[in-house]
């Protein structure tokens, strides 16, 4: 069993996670990605794990097909059981040699069936499911099976493309019904908001008499988002906050376990790990827990088996810290340590008054807390984002900086900064690093070009009283992802082996 806060297989990358319960275990199978060339066929992994946080090692779950076959890459689908306890397996078959109508690489949905709890599975390739007339045959994936008790029938919802209309606005998830898990009929499309390019990854659930409709969007946005409806038909509604998280955490499904509702998904990587580099497919497993509100709608926050797993207090220096850190008319920060451990969880409980512009947590921060990480919360724009100092230069002169972005755009999160108390948690694990706000707000993110550096908080234009904070590790036998944790270079240091790392 490997235990880490934030999974990754050690010769790949999570892809889509498509979690299942049985008995009190979760089975989280997985797209297991390679950036090898010549790039081999997608197969599904699985780990499983009781706790959230021991992890079995990944195994084969269901092999990628050969080379000729139509599913080289077995992609994303769902599972479920039958009234026999037979279990289903339904999917996403691609081969870039294998062209549609349409001269795109096909897709089509298969099926799989076990007989011995999942540990093999059998293929039933003579019955694929292919996009009917009026949908492109190049995108049709994603099945996710659910029972309709209702009507009696079983219900497939696919992540497909209408055939016409404006190219970024085709995105429609499509729906098929069965009695038997094996016929299908195509029948009237499930959503079908002519918005996005296509909704991948779709999967219906209901608690306390609300259904939900969780997709991740492929669009500007990619972001996992939800919807709400009093009954499995619709309407659909879109809450004021309707994402999950920001831009890195991808393609989460969700699973009842022991009466809680749990998001898998990964955080992206970015290419060359730097901080500039453009997000990759496929990342580092991820777990968000939902929290149903009285109004319907969900908060999303860490585990608390995720953060119970920080047990060690670290000292941290007070000595500059006042009561109220008054920050009128000014900017005003204070560094609580120097270095930071590899693995951290820092909480804050705050009250922010109503004339302040801005305010937050510095991270692997410079001792005079101008450089590094900032999770800077913002009330007058009702967001929560990260920046960082210096960022990327244009140029040798002063003011060639990107100074006209104010944060990494895709990584800004919208959430209630209402005078009076918040709390904020942080936690890092090397390059990865997840922050939510009053347990309801997530971003999740990667840090590469500051590796070192201390913890601080600050305020700009007003008052902010921090009420409490801690900083805590994990236990001293819990394995290193190697990440250092020297203090950051001076700024004058700093500003050049970023020039130098733009040039090369």
């Amino acid at each position: 069993m490997t235990r880490h806060l934030f999974h990754q297989p050690p010769d790949g990358w999570v892809g889509d996670v498509i979690p299942w319960q049985e008995d009190g275990v979760l089975s989280l199978f997985y797209l297991h990605e390679e950036r090898i060339e010549p790039k081999p066929g997608t197969p599904w992994r699985v780990m499983r794990t009781k706790d959230l946080l021991a992890y079995s090692e990944a195994e084969v779950a269901l092999s990628a097909g050969a080379d000729d076959a139509v599913d080289f890459n077995a992609y994303t689908g769902s599972v479920v059981a039958d009234e026999n306890g037979t279990h289903h397996l339904f999917y996403t078959g691609q081969n870039p040699r294998i062209l549609g109508e349409d001269g795109q690489p096909l897709q089509v949905v298969l099926h799989a069936t076990s007989d011995d709890a999942m540990t093999t599975w059998q293929r039933h390739h003579g019955r694929p499911i292919v996009a009917p007339a009026g949908y492109e045959s190049a995108d049709w994936r994603d099945p996710f099976v659910l029972r309709d008790e209702e009507a009696g029938l079983w219900r497939m919802l696919v992540t497909a493309r209408h055939d016409n209309g404006p190219q970024r606005r085709r995105g429609v998830i499509a729906q098929l019904v069965s009695q038997d898990l094996v016929t299908w009929e195509p029948v009237e499309p499930f959503w079908d908001p002519r918005r996005y390019v296509a909704h991948e990854c779709p999967e219906v659930f209901e608690w306390n008499g609300w259904y939900y409709l969780v997709y991740s969007e492929f669009s500007d946005a990619f972001a996992t988002r939800y919807r709400m409806a009093r009954s499995l038909h619709g309407p659909w509604l879109a809450p004021e906050h309707d994402s999950l998280d920001g831009r890195a955490f991808y393609a989460a499904k969700s699973v009842e376990w022991n009466g809680r509702r749990l998001f898998f998904g990964w955080i992206a990587s970015r290419e060359g790990d730097r901080d500039e580099g453009p997000w990759q497919w496929a990342g580092t497993l991820a777990v968000l827990e939902a929290r149903q509100r009285p109004d319907g709608t969900l908060a999303f926050g860490f585990t608390d088996e995720l953060l119970g797993s920080f047990t060690r207090v670290l000292p941290l220096d007070r000595t500059e810290l006042p009561g109220a850190l008054d920050a009128h008319g000014r900017h005003r920060a204070v560094v609580l340590c120097d270095a930071l451990p590899d693995t951290f969880h820092a909480s804050l409980r705050v009250r922010i008054d109503e004339h302040g512009a801005e305010c937050g947590v510095l991270l692997r921060t410079s001792p005079d807390g101008d450089m590094g990480y900032i999770i800077r919360l913002e009330p007058r724009r009702g967001r929560m984002v990260l920046d960082r100092w210096p960022r990327r230069r244009t140029g040798d002169a002063q003011w060639e900086i990107s100074g006209d972005v104010p944060h990494v755009v895709e990584l800004e999160r919208p959430c209630d900064l209402s005078p009076g108390e918040h709390i904020l948690d942080v936690v890092v694990e090397g390059d990865i690093c997840v922050v939510n706000l009053d347990r309801a707000v997530s971003l999740s993110t990667r840090l590469y070009d500051f590796t070192g550096g201390g913890l601080g908080v600050f305020a700009t234009e007003g008052v902010l009283r921090v009420e409490d904070v801690a900083l805590r590790a994990v236990p001293e036998p819990q394995a290193s992802r190697g990440i250092s944790s020297d203090p950051p270079p001076s700024s004058t240091d700093s500003l050049a082996s970023h020039r130098e790392k733009e040039s090369s």
